[in-house]
C-alpha cells in the first residue's frame, strides 16, 4: 500500500468543517435533536476518496478514543449493499448481539443504543443514497460520521460536501514515485509531470499507469505518457485509458481471467475464486493475483484476500459482456460456485471432533480444497462469510443454477452450525433460511418452503417474535400438507401449539398439540407421542387443568417406559409429582417424586437427581418432617453444590 499524498487543504477543510455551524442553523432552520457530526467526502469513482476519508480518519483518531468502524454500502460491482446488513456489521464490529430477522428499523435502534455514551467515527464508505446513511448515524454529537459517496447527499442535514478533484502536479508526480522509485522520476521529471496530466491526477489512473511501468523497468515514462495521449478519444477518460494500456499488456490468459473477475460475489477475491472462474490451478490463480496487485488491477486486503477495485468495475463489466458467450460465463459461475460448496464441506468436516469421521468427509476432496487444522478452516469462514453471503444470494438470483444455490446454502448453514452454533448464527442463519424459501417457492418445492418456513419461525420464537413465528408455522403446515409430508405436518403442528403456549392461549395450544399427537399415534410414532404427552401435560398444568395434566403425564412416562428411556421416565415422573404436590396431594407427590430420584441414579444424571432430592425436601417441610427434609437437601448439595440454579427441574418439552 503506497503512503497517502497531497490533499491538505482538503483534510484541514475537513478537520475545520468538524466544529463549523451547520448549514441549517445558518439559515434559520430548526435544529432537530443533536446527532453526530457528518462530513461527506465526495467525487468520482477513482478520485481517491476513500483514501483521503482514511487519512483524515487517521489524523482525528485519538479525539475518537472508543474507536473506529467501517462499512461499505455499495459493492464493487455497483450493487447497494442492505441497510440491514451493513448495521449487522457495525454491531458486530461494537460486540453487540443482533436479533436474527430484526428489520431495519429495529437493528439502527440498537445500533444507536450501542453507541450512546461512545466516542467513535463511522467511516461510511461508498454511500449510494442518503436513505442509506441515515439508518446509521448515532443520536449523539460526541460521534463523527465520515461518508464517502460520488455526489452531495441531500437531505442529511448541516453536510458540506468535500469535493475532489485531481490532484496537484507535485502530488500527483510524488504518487507516481512512489510506484516506479524517484531515479526514473528524477531523470525526466518533465515526463513524469506530462505522465500525471495525461492521468487528470486521478489516484487510480496514477496507479495503473506507475504499475504498468514499475513491471516493465526498461519503459520510459515519456513513452507511456504518450501512449496515453494517443489513445482514441472514446476511450473513458484518464482512467479508461490507464486502464485500457494495463489491460492490452496483459498475456491473453489473464485477460481472461481478468474480464471474469467481475463475477466474483460482493468483489472479494481469493485464489480458489481466481482459480473456479478461470478454470487454472490454485497456484497459477495466486501468482495471477499477485501480478494484479502490483499493477492496481486488484488491492491485497487481510488473510489473503483480495479486493476489485469498484472504479474498475464497470470497464470490466463491459470487456466481459463484449467477449465472453453468456454460456461461458454461466460456466465459470458455476464452477466457482461449485468451488464454494466443496471448500464448505472441507470446512465443516475439519469441525468434526471424531478424526475417522472427518477423514471419511474429505475422502475424494483434493488436497488444495483441505484445510490444515480446525482453526483455519474456523478463520476462512470468519473472513469469506459476507462473500460466501454474497455467493448464496447470487447463486438463488440466477435463477437457472436453483439445484446448486440449494447445495450451497445448505453447505453454508452445517458450516456455521458447527463452527459458531446455532445460536451464534442465528442472524446469518435467517438470511440464508430466506434464499432457500425464494428457491422453494420459485420451483414449487413444497417440502422445501416448509423445512425453510420451519426453520425461520423457529428463528423468530427464540427472539420473542411469537406472532411472527406463528404465522410461518402455519404456513409451514400448508406447504407440509400440499407435499404429503407427515413430518413436516406433524412438526408444524406442533410448533403452532408451541406458539400458542407461548402466547398463553392454553386452549388452541392444547388442541394443536392433540392434533399433533393424533397424527403420531396414527403412525406409531412413539417417541413423538411421548414428547407431545408430556406438552400437553405442561399446557395443561399452566391452565390449572390438574386432572389432564397428571393423565397426559402418565402417558408419557408409559412412553418412555415403552422406549427404555429412563432419563425421559425420570423427568415425566418428576413432572408427575410436581403436579401432585399442586394438587393438594403431598403422599401422592412424595412417593412419584421417590421413584423419579431412583430413575435419575439410574441415567445417571445428578443434576435431575440434584434437582429431585431438593423437591422431596420441600414436600417432606410441608408434610412436617424437617429433618427428613434436611437429609434430602444435603444430599443436593453434595451431588451439585450449593448452586441453586443446578435444583431447577426443566423438562425436555418446556
Amino acid at each position: 500500500m503506497t503512503d497517502f499524498v497531497g490533499r491538505r487543504r482538503e483534510l484541514k477543510e475537513l478537520r475545520e468543517d468538524i466544529a463549523r455551524t451547520g448549514l441549517d442553523t445558518l439559515s434559520g432552520r430548526k435544529a432537530k435533536a443533536p446527532r453526530a457530526r457528518v462530513l461527506l467526502v465526495a467525487g468520482r469513482p477513482g478520485s481517491g476518496r476513500t483514501a483521503l476519508a482514511e487519512a483524515f480518519v487517521r489524523e482525528v483518531a485519538d479525539d475518537y478514543p472508543d474507536g473506529v468502524f467501517r462499512t461499505r454500502l455499495t459493492t464493487p460491482g455497483g450493487e447497494t449493499v442492505a441497510t440491514e446488513r451493513a448495521v449487522r456489521g457495525l454491531l458486530e464490529g461494537l460486540g453487540q448481539p443482533t436479533p436474527p430477522g430484526a428489520g431495519e428499523d429495529e437493528l439502527s435502534s440498537v445500533l444507536r443504543s450501542a453507541l450512546d455514551g461512545r466516542r467513535v467515527i463511522l467511516l461510511v464508505d461508498d454511500a449510494a443514497d442518503p436513505q442509506q446513511v441515515d439508518a446509521l448515524l448515532p443520536d449523539t454529537p460526541e460521534c463523527l460520521v465520515v461518508v464517502t459517496a460520488e455526489g452531495p447527499l441531500t437531505g442529511i442535514p448541516d453536510v458540506r460536501p468535500c469535493t475532489l478533484g485531481g490532484l496537484d502536479t507535485p502530488s500527483a508526480v510524488a504518487m507516481l514515485a512512489q510506484h516506479i522509485g524517484d531515479t526514473r522520476v528524477t531523470a525526466d521529471p518533465r515526463a513524469a509531470e506530462t505522465l500525471a496530466e495525461e492521468c487528470g491526477g486521478q489516484p487510480a489512473a496514477i496507479c495503473l499507469a506507475g504499475g504498468w511501468l514499475a513491471a516493465h523497468p526498461k519503459a520510459s515514462v515519456s513513452d507511456v505518457a504518450k501512449q496515453l495521449h494517443d489513445m482514441p478519444p472514446g476511450t473513458s477518460g484518464p482512467l479508461g485509458r490507464a486502464f485500457r494500456l494495463v489491460y492490452e499488456s496483459l498475456p491473453q490468459p489473464a485477460q481472461r481471467t481478468l474480464r471474469l473477475l467481475p463475477l466474483a460475489p460482493a468483489g472479494v477475491l481469493d485464489s480458489h475464486t481466481a482459480s473456479a472462474l478461470a478454470g487454472c490451478s490454485v497456484a497459477a490463480a495466486q501468482s495471477t493475483l499477485e501480478d494484479f496487485a502490483g499493477l492496481g488491477l486488484v488491492r491485497h486486503a487481510r488473510d489473503g484476500l483480495f479486493l476489485l477495485p469498484g472504479c474498475l468495475a464497470p470497464f470490466l463489466q463491459a470487456l466481459l459482456q463484449a467477449k465472453e458467450r453468456p454460456a461461458e460465463v454461466q460456466l465459470a459461475r458455476a464452477r466457482m460456485l461449485e468451488r464454494t460448496v466443496r471448500l464448505l464441506h472441507s470446512c465443516r468436516a475439519m469441525a468434526e471432533e471424531d478424526e475417522d469421521a472427518a477423514r471419511e468427509k474429505l475422502d475424494g476432496l483434493p488436497r488444495a480444497l483441505r484445510f490444515a487444522d480446525r482453526r483455519a478452516a474456523a478463520t476462512w469462514l470468519d473472513t469469506r462469510l459476507p462473500a460466501l453471503s454474497a455467493a448464496a444470494s447470487l447463486a438463488v438470483a440466477d435463477g437457472a443454477l436453483d439445484t446448486l444455490a440449494r447445495r450451497l446454502v445448505a453447505a453454508l448453514v452445517r458450516a456455521l452450525a458447527e463452527h459458531r452454533g446455532t445460536a451464534e448464527s442465528a442472524p446469518e442463519l435467517y438470511g440464508l433460511h430466506r434464499l432457500v424459501l425464494d428457491v422453494a417457492e420459485r420451483r414449487d418445492l413444497h417440502r422445501e418452503q416448509a423445512a425453510a418456513l420451519l426453520n425461520l419461525g423457529d428463528l423468530d420464537a427464540e427472539t420473542g417474535r411469537t406472532q411472527e413465528a406463528l404465522e410461518r408455522y402455519r404456513a409451514a403446515l400448508d406447504a407440509g400438507r400440499a407435499a404429503n409430508d407427515p413430518y413436516a405436518t406433524g412438526r408444524a403442528m406442533e410448533s403452532v401449539g408451541g406458539a400458542y403456549q407461548e402466547l398463553a392461549d392454553w386452549h388452541r395450544a392444547s388442541d394443536w398439540f392433540g392434533r399433533a399427537l393424533s397424527q403420531a399415534l396414527a403412525r406409531g410414532e412413539r417417541a413423538d407421542e411421548a414428547r407431545l404427552y408430556g406438552r400437553l401435560g405442561n399446557v395443561h398444568t399452566y391452565a390449572g387443568r390438574y386432572g389432564d395434566a397428571l393423565r397426559s403425564w402418565r402417558a408419557a412416562a408409559a412412553g418412555y417406559r415403552k422406549l427404555a428411556d429412563v432419563p425421559g421416565r425420570a423427568k415425566a415422573l418428576s413432572e408427575m409429582a410436581r403436579i401432585q404436590e399442586y394438587a393438594g396431594r403431598p403422599e401422592e407427590s412424595l412417593h412419584t417424586c421417590r421413584e423419579a430420584v431412583e430413575l435419575a441414579r439410574r441415567a445417571g444424571d445428578l443434576r435431575l437427581q440434584a434437582a429431585l432430592q431438593v423437591r422431596l425436601a420441600d414436600t417432606l417441610d410441608r408434610l412436617g418432617d424437617p429433618a427428613a427434609a434436611r437429609l434430602h437437601r444435603s444430599a443436593a448439595d453434595r451431588l451439585l453444590g450449593d448452586d441453586p440454579a443446578a435444583c431447577e427441574i426443566r423438562s425436555d418439552s418446556d
